[in-house]
């Protein structure tokens, strides 16, 4: 159950902060030896508990750049209907998702909880998926991205890109990060808008993403008709000043300059006990040992953001109307192996990085569970917990017609979840839950929760802003 094992002594140090400058008188320093000591004798076996975040464990940001991201970021003339920016589905309100199980995209007026469905443009259905939360995405290490990793870092690849698109459909994106956006724009029930209703959407329908004329080329020319935009892309690429003409990638780019900047999280209480500043005591540092120790968490939730960027069948109940094909029957969602095509790869989920994790909710790669508690429970027994599951706490945006307890209601359906999870159960008391949430609240960043640029007051499209 346990990752990589330190040694005890190194581990006592590093767990109760060093010998900081916090230490530094006698009391201090009697305190901490006392508690180290004492903690040194009844330590169970610790996982490899994370160094400091370092700035250099981050690309560089040009914060031009970065500014201009910022503004597409909330500009809704991305999307085909020009009524859905990025911010509609990852809101700082929100700490960066939407705070529902599964959102509605095209055809959905409001924001959050609050958002129904637009009796003028109906839904055709939900997003199968819950938005991933957006912190640290700027952080070398992340280099696959979304809930089955369709995306990530390929160097065998001309362009340094594996996804499920062409490879010459990849030039020009300046990261894995960069790389994500093209999807979203290209989703009808995301931000594209549904079949027929926009020139976006048409040339999705029709399959011309890149070139003159296709879904791409279509957003960058409207970008580029807005006089502010023109002149900010020059301003930031040299190339555009000299005569370019703005491309996709390049917004994109600039989108992720944003993100990067803008929720990079690693001043949480849990920093500061890494850094030496301020030690964790009580049962938040009770709770940091458990989940580095006898409770398995850092088996999977390793690293300095809680995550070891691999896939795992945790047995998290299947509901809405999953990634099946709009011609397949059922609502199935296979994870990691719809990208892979190997059958130990199924029902398998990117594990999601930690932080800000109170604040991120509901929880599970569709947002089955609307408590980190429920969560936690069933991460400790995965097959009981998807027999047990409790469907009543799920909130979901009401859409007339959803069916979104196909899979849970077929029972073949639900043993092959159940089947696929591998990860043993965990003897863990109500007591040791409650100390774990209690670590987990210390990974928390307001600053970066908050966001670091904000919501600009207005956006060069003049198109109104999700606030």
């Amino acid at each position: 159950m346990k990752a990589g094992i330190v040694e005890p002594k190194a581990a006592i140090f590093r767990l109760y902060g060093g010998a900081s400058s916090h230490n530094n008188s006698c009391m201090g320093k009697l305190k901490f030896f006392s508690v180290a000591f004492a903690l040194l004798f009844a330590l169970p076996a610790l996982g490899e508990i994370p160094q400091p975040v370092r700035d250099d464990d981050y690309s560089p940001i040009n914060m031009a750049e970065a500014k201009l991201g910022q503004l597409l970021f909330w500009d809704p003339v991305l999307s085909g209907n020009r009524n859905i920016s990025c911010a509609t589905c990852h809101h700082p309100r929100f700490a960066t998702g939407d705070g529902v199980a599964l959102a509605l995209g095209e055809g959905g007026i409001g924001l959050g909880p609050d958002r129904k469905p637009d009796p003028s443009n109906m839904p055709e259905q939900r997003i199968p998926r819950n938005a991933p939360a957006l912190f640290n995405l700027g952080a070398r290490e992340f280099t696959t991205l979304f809930h089955d990793g369709r995306i990530e870092v390929d160097a065998t690849r001309p362009s340094g890109l594996r996804t499920p698109l062409d490879e010459d459909m990849m030039t020009g994106f300046a990261s894995v990060l960069s790389a994500q956006t093209m999807f979203p724009v290209l989703s009808g029930d995301e931000m594209a808008g549904h079949y027929s209703e926009n020139d976006v959407s048409k040339a999705v329908r029709r399959g011309i993403i890149t070139g003159p004329g296709g879904a791409w080329d279509i957003i960058a020319k409207r970008v580029s008709d807005i006089p502010a935009y023109d002149e900010n892309f020059g301003s930031v690429y040299p190339e555009i000043a000299a005569g370019r003409e703005i491309a996709f990638t390049d917004i994109s780019n600039a989108i992720a300059a944003f993100v990067a900047f803008e929720w990079r999280s690693d001043d949480s209480r849990f920093d500061q006990h890494l850094r030496g500043e301020e030690p964790l005591n009580g049962d938040a540092l009770d709770g940091m040992m458990l989940f580095y120790g006898d409770g398995g968490c850092s088996t999977c939730h390793s690293g300095p953001f809680q995550t070891d960027h691999d896939f795992h069948a945790m047995g998290v109940p299947q509901i809405g109307p999953g990634k099946a094909a709009r011609f397949e029957a059922g609502a199935s969602d296979e994870g990691r192996r719809r990208v892979t095509g190997r059958a130990e790869d199924a029902y398998a989920f990117r594990t999601p990085s930690l932080r800000n994790v109170t604040a991120t909710g509901p929880y599970g790669h569709d947002g089955a569970y609307a408590s980190l508690v429920a969560f936690l429970a069933s991460h400790v027994a995965p097959a009981r917990a998807l027999e047990d599951y409790d469907r009543a706490q799920v909130d979901l945006i009401d859409l007339a017609g959803a069916a979104d307890w196909i899979a849970l209601d077929d029972p073949i359906e639900v043993a092959a979840i159940s089947q696929a999870v591998t990860t043993q159960p965990v003897s863990l008391s109500d007591v040791d839950l409650a100390k774990i949430l209690a670590f987990l609240q210390n990974l928390t960043d307001g600053v970066a929760v908050a966001g670091r640029l904000g919501i600009p007051q207005s956006v060069p499209s003049g198109l109104s802003i999700d606030r």
